[in-house]
């Protein structure tokens, strides 16, 4: 065997301890210089495809939130990165991207945006200490769980009843007939299912419900659903379809009333919609005509950002954006960000206050508008 020889230390003071104290200073300055490592959040919408309106919408006001926030220093100091992935409304390639935003790791996912898409990914999400924040999902097949979901939109179940009262006391309507797609079928039949209870409580009739999938034609879809000589009909699908649909029943029909759930509530329907939409009753979860400051700030900031209409859709995704961020900067150590979305109290919303229950759900009123000249106008 043969002896290791081992260098000798060098002594204090001699001219290999200064290159070696010289070496250690300037990694020790690489070091502080060094950029803060990034807090990591993940956006979850539908970003392509022919109703990609609420994706885009809501991954637009997510990045308006995060970069306003960078623009004040970030969280303590460090960046926010957003990471944005496409669900294409598809279950499976849903939990595909959170496992992918779950590896990055991200602290919060923002969305989905539609309860489909909720019903989904929210199990596999529960697995985790990453809350998932919806902006638009209102399904009640997710209220009042102790989970990783919270959401700062109400459940269908706390405020379909006003869509019910004012067809029904003020339009006047008796007969219904509700078209519902069932490509989001979680959302349609919590929105369906409310709405009957609540319109046939005040006397009214729902004489028909009718659902639809991608394969049915629209020109079918309108004879059936007017089959029955309603006097109103209330369509709980997105944007694209609605409009369309619209067209097909103006085409029939020109006078029963025509009214929207507030998923098709975008620009999109009255784009695709042209002249058949107008006078369309539309539930919207923004009140577009208001005029308070923080909601005026934010439709000026969105629009020079993106140069189109915020929505319901950017609105909301700004404003559980910028909750996750809040909690993300008021969060103790020893905290989880669950414990710290619940414990904060209200966050300021651009609109309104959101304070989340014990199981993750909040309250938020809805609005109605009608299509009158190509634009939204609320009603009172």
């Amino acid at each position: 065997m043969y002896a290791q020889s081992v260098a000798p230390c060098p002594a204090r003071g001699s001219r290999c301890w200064r290159q070696l104290l010289i070496i250690a200073v300037c990694l020790l300055a690489m070091l502080s210089c060094a950029p803060p490592e990034p807090v990591r959040i993940g956006f979850l919408g539908g970003l392509s495809g022919r109703v990609a309106d609420l994706g885009i919408g809501g991954r637009n006001g997510a990045i308006l939130a995060v970069e306003q926030r960078n623009q004040h220093g970030g969280i303590n100091g460090r960046p926010i990165e957003l990471i944005a992935e496409d669900d294409r409304q598809d279950a499976e390639i849903a939990k595909q991207a959170v496992v992918r935003l779950l590896a990055r790791p991200v602290e919060v996912i923002i969305g989905p945006m539609t309860s489909a898409m909720a019903i989904a990914v929210v199990p596999q999400v529960n697995a985790t200490t990453v809350p998932l924040i919806s902006p638009t999902v209102t399904t009640n097949a997710l209220t009042g769980i102790d989970d990783q979901f919270f959401r700062v939109v109400a459940p269908t179940a706390r405020h379909v009843f006003k869509s019910a009262d004012y067809h029904y006391r003020q339009l006047g309507l008796r007969r219904v007939v509700l078209v519902c797609d069932l490509r989001n079928k979680a959302y349609a039949e919590s929105w369906a299912g409310d709405f009957r209870r609540a319109f046939m409580a005040l006397g009214g009739k729902v004489v028909g419900e009718i659902g639809f999938a991608a394969d049915d034609a629209l020109s079918t879809l309108a004879a059936r659903t007017l089959a029955s000589r309603p006097d109103g009909v209330v369509i709980i699908a997105n944007s694209v379809d609605t409009g369309l649909l619209v067209q097909q029943i103006r085409l029939r029909d020109r006078k029963v009333q025509l009214a929207t759930a507030e998923w098709a509530a975008t620009e999109r329907l009255i784009e695709l919609g042209g002249r058949a939409v107008e006078g369309v009753v539309v539930a919207q979860y923004v009140d577009r005509q208001s005029g308070a400051p923080a909601y005026l700030a934010f439709l000026q900031a969105y629009r020079e950002r993106f140069a189109h209409e915020p929505g319901f859709a950017g609105l909301t995704a700004f404003d559980a954006t910028n909750v996750a961020l809040d909690a993300l900067a008021s969060r103790h150590k020893q905290q989880t960000l669950k414990q710290a979305l619940l414990t904060h109290g209200e966050f300021v919303g651009a609109q309104s206050l959101i304070r989340f229950d014990a199981s993750g759900d909040t309250e938020r009123d809805t609005f109605l508008s009608r299509i009158q000249d190509g634009t939204f106008h609320s009603l009172p």
